[in-house]
């Protein structure tokens, strides 16, 4: 996957926030992907865990912005960001893991 595809998958993402849309996030991830957010938590293990997950977040009303350049090396992407709802703003840095089909198959969420 070329880091171009890695960068549009992190637009995508802050699409899905911004739209609402949880379908943007099912099909990102891999069927048996991991989430964990924020890293330390407990992870949330396939694709029904993850929708769950982020189905919490779209309708507490989070919306995204990154706030820096998204890093890609190997099979992964980072990138810095605010995640802002309602009476909280927060600036994690995001890891994405990809597979070889260009699915999502790991994110870890740095709080900082």
């Amino acid at each position: 996957m070329d880091n171009t595809a890695k960068i549009a998958t992190v637009h995508r993402y802050v699409e899905a926030f911004e739209k609402s849309d949880i379908s943007i996030i099912r099909d990102m991830y891999a069927p048996d992907a991991v989430v964990e957010d924020p890293v330390g938590s407990e992870p949330h293990v396939g694709i029904d865990a993850i929708v769950a997950f982020y189905e919490g977040a779209l309708a507490a009303g989070a919306k995204l912005e990154l706030t820096g350049e998204v890093r890609c090396a190997g099979n992964a992407a980072a990138f810095p960001f605010k995640v802002i709802m309602p009476g909280m703003e927060i600036a994690p840095i995001d890891v994405f893991e990809f597979n070889d089909e260009g699915k999502v198959q790991s994110m870890k969420a740095y709080w900082g």
